[in-house]
Order: C-alpha cells, then sequence, then structure tokens
C-alpha cells in the first residue's frame, strides 16, 4: 500500500526508465511529481525502497532501479504525510526509552488525534545522550499509527539526509526491540548514546549506517547496541 506521491513517483520513473534507459534527476522527480524540495523525493525514494518496489545501485549517479509494480494501480492509497506547525515538535529528551511509561504511549488506531510522548532531539548526525522529559507530547493523527507503542523524537544533524530525514523533522517511533536488516532505528549504544541509524547485522557485529557520504559508518560488538524502535513517519513543518 502506498501513499498517492509514492504510487505517482514510482509510476513516473518506470515510464522514464522504458524511455530512456536511465532513471530521472531528482531535479525531474520533483518537477514531475510537483514538489517544492528534493528532500521531499528523497523521502519518497527511501519509502519506496524500504517497502521492496525501487532498489538504488550503489556507487552509480542517478542509478535507479525498478523491482516491482504494484499489483494493482487502483491499490488502495495512504493517507499523505502530516504537516505541522513548528510549535509543537519543541521539548528535551527522557533518559533513554527503554522505561517509558506504558500508559503514556500505548496508541491505539483511530480517526482522532493521539497523543504521543515528545523526547526531543537525537541527534541524526553523532549519538547523543537521551535525558527524559514526560511533560512534552504531540498530536498524530490516529490514521497515521497501529495498535502499539509510540514516541516522537527531533531529529538534530543531517546524517539521515539522503533518506529524507532533515534537520528540524520530527520521527514518530514505534516501540520495538527487534528490527530486520536496512530498517532505520533508534539505537541505544553502551546504555547511555542514542542515535537515529540504519541497522545492519554482520555476524555478531552490528552496524549503524548513515545515510549521507560525510559520516561513516559505526561497527559495535556484541552487546553493545539495543533498538529502542523503529522508524514509522516524519513530520515536517514548512514555513
Amino acid at each position: 500500500m502506498l501513499t498517492r506521491k509514492q504510487l505517482e513517483l514510482l509510476t513516473y520513473i518506470d515510464s522514464y526508465l522504458n524511455n530512456n534507459g536511465t532513471a530521472p534527476s531528482f531535479e525531474e522527480m520533483k518537477k514531475a511529481v510537483n514538489l517544492k524540495s528534493k528532500s521531499g523525493i528523497h523521502r519518497l525514494v527511501s519509502a519506496l525502497e524500504e517497502r521492496g518496489f525501487l532498489r538504488r545501485l550503489p556507487h552509480r549517479a542517478r542509478a535507479l532501479e525498478i523491482i516491482k509494480m504494484p499489483n494493482s494501480m487502483s491499490q488502495k492509497i495512504e493517507p499523505a504525510d502530516l504537516t505541522l506547525p513548528h510549535n509543537v515538535i519543541e521539548g528535551h529528551f527522557g533518559e533513554d526509552t527503554d522505561n517509558i511509561n506504558d500508559s503514556q504511549n500505548k496508541v491505539s488506531t483511530t480517526s482522532e488525534n493521539q497523543a504521543v510522548p515528545l523526547y526531543g532531539r537525537i541527534a541524526a548526525g553523532l549519538p547523543i545522550e537521551a535525558l527524559r522529559d514526560e511533560s512534552q507530547t504531540i498530536d498524530i493523527p490516529g490514521s497515521l499509527i497501529k495498535k502499539g507503542e509510540y514516541y516522537a523524537l527531533e531529529i538534530d544533524g543531517d546524517s539521515m539526509i539522503n533518506a529524507g530525514i532533515l534537520d528540524g523533522d520530527v520521527a514518530l517511533i514505534e516501540r520495538c526491540e527487534e528490527a530486520e536488516n536496512g530498517t532505520i532505528v533508534v539505537a541505544l549504544v553502551d546504555d547511555n548514546e542514542v542515535t537515529l541509524k540504519r541497522i545492519r547485522r554482520k555476524g555478531e557485529s552490528i552496524a549503524l549506517e548513515p545515510e549521507n557520504i560525510n559520516y561513516e559508518t559505526r561497527i559495535f560488538g556484541p552487546g553493545r547496541v539495543r533498538i529502542q524502535g523503529r522508524l514509522s513517519g516524519i513530520i515536517r513543518s514548512y514555513e
């Protein structure tokens, strides 16, 4: 199930590849789907990649490959991403997300807004110590979340920019302790540092991968990294 913009972009890329033999540029994609910034295209491409419709080929410019198209082009469309005013994304972290009060962040899927704990800023560039403040919340439409436990973190840094995650964005996190390789997760490192990165398991080691060539992948031995949740969505303010 894709959002309308995801489906629109996937259809455009498929047509462009068939007609030209190469993928369109991000500027061409931005114009084709009527977005104002390339960051929105980064976000759409990453979502299509994570859902198995698209693959980016490494070390090659404008290298995209269509893996599959939706079974039905009239499929059900997911709600579009939510845009909220900037003043709802201010706050500070708690010590970590391991001891969150369950009554605060159990969320049910409804059409009404749901208050989700907002744990302030998380460094998407380098891990930071998480400092809990349970007084901050953010309202999320029930249609954007499933049953389960959620919290929100404000992004500080640019290491995930190629995944469409920008400085100042609010990340909606589904709390969990396991995630598949390639998933973007909140990782707790050595019990006192928290970062948002793509996770890869290599034998007994865990790699935390950025989405920016200016940052290096960090690799940790057994027991040093614990998953605190997986990225569920991004909330962005346009001013």
